[in-house]
């Protein structure tokens, strides 16, 4: 073909040098690698919620109720506590590589909280295909600044660590979805799936339930996704056969020690636990100020806008999809059971904090003049700021009011000490399971959800053993107990057996 524009006369270089003006060459910049892409953006996210953990919720913090009986199960300090119907084992076997040989509270709170932050550093990660950095970044922040996030993620408590599985789960989901080839995804896949329901089997249905329903056509993911969940709920199952009776029979009894799960309109139960309620049961009172509880009526709307941008922009299912899995994450504690603990959420937060992410980022970016661009970017930096300061004065308080409990159990251990009571030693009655940790003793009780023996044996079990049954203010002792010598201990009477003050 003839040519005798300019254009093809450069094309072969025969007048490059007449035609073009010569120019000093720079060495070219190399290309970030994709698999790099972000990196430092998800490393800060998971450095900060690290510090901010050790430096807000504080290393030094008791344990509560629920972290003594996970920590006791793998503790070689004390007894194990009864572990009632709907309790897994997933949190003792994450915490036993520290409590299995120390009893130091601050070096576990310091393993847990560098722990979490890697945790939330891979998880994130996993989403690098489906979301810009920035955005990405984001929406790990959002999730680790929640008072409820940064309280839980320190703590020997399962919650945090299903909203960790259902993050990595969800996206390793759509990469194997997308890519047959991507190993890592398929193993990260089954890996998820198998820590929801290592540590909270049923939460682990309710997560998937989305991604079941997406892979009936496609066997291998619905497979790995089944084995998954398997692999971690394998442990729960064996033991309902060995322990409670059998599967159906330890349902039952999770179903009643959670209030008979059914319809519960449990969703203004969740909005008075935003001012720091850790357990709200029963859930009275009234709801928190606005200004407190603002952020979980945006969170929706926000992310509906997520998704509504993604839709538009053809890249649908990486925000509808954890959308989705955060709404069945969630319906169990706003409608099936009849009170609140905002640690209940913490999947659901995870999730969803994508598709906020997602609106947040529109939000800035969409306005095409630079002045309502800048109007944008500060309304929503004023929004993320005071979202912030309320966060920081939740999480103040609800770290002061359980320190102040926990340093009540404390003080009554060393009272019991003082009584005699020592290892080897038992105790009964009104808190006596954390009481019993603090104090280094196993407990027992007769009756409620952590009943594991009789009056006969209790009574046998005070001639045997150093034993002490403990009551609040204004209740009476049991029968057995109620002509043993009673003594103060911190707020609490305490029915010492005589065997028990014998040695002092």
């Amino acid at each position: 073909m003839a040519c005798g524009d300019e254009r093809c006369k450069m094309a072969d270089g025969s007048n490059a040098t007449k035609t073009s003006a010569p120019r000093t060459s720079l060495p070219a910049r190399p290309a970030e690698p994709r698999r790099l892409r972000g990196e430092p953006w998800l490393a800060t996210v998971a450095v900060l919620f690290t510090l901010a953990q050790l430096v807000l919720v504080r290393p030094d913090l008791g344990l509560g109720w629920d972290e003594t009986v996970y920590v006791s199960q793998v503790s070689g300090h004390v007894p194990a506590a009864y572990f009632s119907a709907p309790r897994s084992r997933g949190i003792s076997f994450l915490v036993a590589p520290i409590a299995s040989w120390s009893d130091s509270t601050v070096l576990l709170r310091i393993y847990l909280a560098v722990l979490s932050g890697l945790a939330l550093y891979f998880a994130l990660r996993v989403w690098r295909g489906h979301f810009r950095p920035g955005v990405l970044a984001l929406a790990g922040a959002l999730f680790a600044s929640l008072w409820v996030t940064l309280f839980y993620g320190l703590q020997a408590m399962p919650n945090y660590w299903v909203a960790i599985g259902a993050l990595a789960c969800v996206g390793c989901f759509l990469r194997a979805r997308a890519k047959a080839r991507d190993r890592a995804a398929w193993w990260g896949l089954f890996a998820g799936a198998a820590l929801m329901a290592c540590m909270r089997p049923m939460d682990a249905v309710y997560v998937v339930l989305p991604l079941l329903v997406l892979a009936l056509r496609r066997p291998r993911l619905l497979a790995v996704l089944v084995v998954g969940l398997v692999a971690g709920a394998g442990e729960w199952v064996i033991e309902a056969y060995t322990s409670y009776g059998g599967l159906a029979q330890r349902l039952s009894d999770a179903s009643a020690i959670q209030g008979g799960l059914g319809w519960h309109l449990a969703v203004v139960d969740q909005l008075r636990s935003l001012g720091g309620r850790t357990l709200c049961r029963p859930c009275t009172g009234s709801v928190p100020n606005p200004a407190v509880t603002l952020w979980w009526f945006a969170l929706p709307l926000l992310a509906v806008l997520g998704a509504v941008v993604a839709v538009r922009a053809r890249r649908a299912l990486p925000v509808l999809l954890p959308g989705a899995c955060a709404v069945t994450a969630a319906v169990p504690y706003l409608f099936l059971i009849g009170y609140a603990a905002p640690r209940f959420l913490l999947p659901a937060y995870a999730l969803l904090a994508l598709p906020v992410a997602e609106g947040l980022a529109h939000l800035v970016t969409a306005p095409a003049r630079r002045a309502g661009r800048t109007l944008a970017v500060g309304l929503v930096a004023v929004g993320l700021a005071g979202h912030l300061g309320v966060q920081y004065v939740v999480l103040e308080h609800t770290v002061h009011s359980s320190a102040a409990s926990r340093a009540d159990w404390a003080r009554t251990a060393t009272a019991l000490h003082a009584l005699g009571v020592r290892q080897p030693c038992l105790l009964s009655g009104y808190d006596a399971v954390p009481i019993a940790y603090y104090t280094g003793c196993g407990s027992a009780q007769t009756a409620g959800h952590d009943a594991s023996t009789s009056v006969a044996e209790l009574t046998r079990a005070a001639h045997r053993t150093s034993f002490a049954v403990l009551a609040p203010p204004g209740r009476r002792a049991p029968a057995y107990a109620r002509t043993w010598p009673d003594e103060r201990v911190g707020v609490l009477r305490a029915y010492v057996a005589p065997d028990a003050q014998r040695g002092r």
